[in-house]
């Protein structure tokens, strides 16, 4: 069985190459901090393993968690040196290549859906060929790897450490913000465990009046949008919002269709995402990469087409998601 273990050692490789890369950067002011930073990604990444599989200590991992934590406020990691083509030199490549450019690109999802549709039920022996339930993940693993050697192949580069070095140019850019949905994931996670639902629906239960279905939509979808913009993620915000308002309420008092429920209110946790600094991946990170001048710049493009978006979904649940 090929297990989503492997897939964590490469993406704490990687790390582990960029701090190196940092380290040796004599011309980044900020190299030992920012070696420090992806070193100690890299080793939990690679700790992570003992601590699933029981063998290794949590606390060490909290530690390297808290360790990241204080680097990031620290200013860590730093940009270190800009090597790459300048702006003319990409458009005469893009200009050769064409929408050859986005073959690499292209290659990743396809390859993980093929992983995650068609191999997951594949068998050897006895057992499955995938980890059961990280089919997808180990697909995206291996397809970012696929998508490496055939662009260095499309494009003649000679050397790996050209693409390590674009990678730090990358991370570099981003920043701290490279880790942020992981811990919003956890935090996600925390607030589940810690009952944070549950504290939710006594208060909802408490001020909302029972029989208005229109008003329990509202806060379902409300709560959906609030959480994702404070925890950046909708998929964290879901559990919270569904044990509080989404399960007892919407389906079991108002009978309504656990999938349309659950699905709209998801979209309606997205128009959070589109407003949200906290979700970094989705709105700081682009504006990185692009190099914008306004690191907000997403958000408030993105602002216009959130907020009715978010009542179209209050009224299709309204309408559709419940029985008349």
């Amino acid at each position: 069985m090929i297990k989503v273990e492997w897939f964590y050692w490469v993406c704490a490789a990687i790390f582990l190459v960029v701090a190196v890369i940092r380290l040796t950067d004599r011309s980044d002011r900020k190299r030992y901090g920012s070696a420090a930073f992806w070193a100690v990604l890299a080793f939990a990444f690679v700790y992570g393993t003992l601590v699933v599989a029981k063998t290794g200590s949590a606390l060490v991992e909290g530690v390297a968690v808290l360790a990241l934590a204080a680097l990031a406020g620290l200013g860590f990691p730093g940009k270190g040196r800009d090597d790459t083509t300048s702006a003319e030199e990409r458009v005469t490549l893009a200009e050769r290549y064409g929408n050859t450019l986005f073959v690499p690109a292209l290659l990743i999802p396809v390859i993980a859906v093929i992983f995650g549709a068609a191999l997951a039920t594949v068998t050897v022996g006895q057992g499955l060929l995938l980890e059961k339930g990280s089919a997808t993940i180990i697909g995206l693993g291996v397809a970012a790897i696929i998508a490496l050697v055939v662009g260095m192949l499309l494009f003649h580069v000679r050397s790996p450490v050209v693409a390590f070095r674009e990678g730090d140019r990358l991370l570099g850019h981003i920043g701290w913000a490279a880790i942020l949905p992981q811990f919003l994931a956890t935090l996600g996670l925390l607030f589940n465990q810690a009952g944070v639902g549950k504290a939710v629906g006594d208060v909802t239960n408490s001020v909302l009046p029972r029989g208005v279905l229109f008003l329990a939509v509202v806060v379902y979808c409300l709560g959906m949008a609030l959480f994702t913009i404070i925890m950046g993620n909708a998929f964290a915000a879901f559990p919270v919002m569904t044990a509080a308002v989404g399960w007892p309420i919407l389906v079991q008092q108002f009978n309504g269709n656990p999938p349309a429920v659950f699905a709209i209110g998801m979209l309606a946790g997205f128009c959070g995402t589109l407003v949200t600094p906290m979700a970094a991946n989705f709105n700081l990170v682009p504006a990185a990469l692009l190099e914008l001048k306004d690191q907000y710049g997403p958000i408030k493009a993105q602002i216009p087409t959130a907020a009715p978006l978010w009542v179209a979904n209050v009224l299709i649940m309204f309408f559709f998601a419940f029985p008349r």
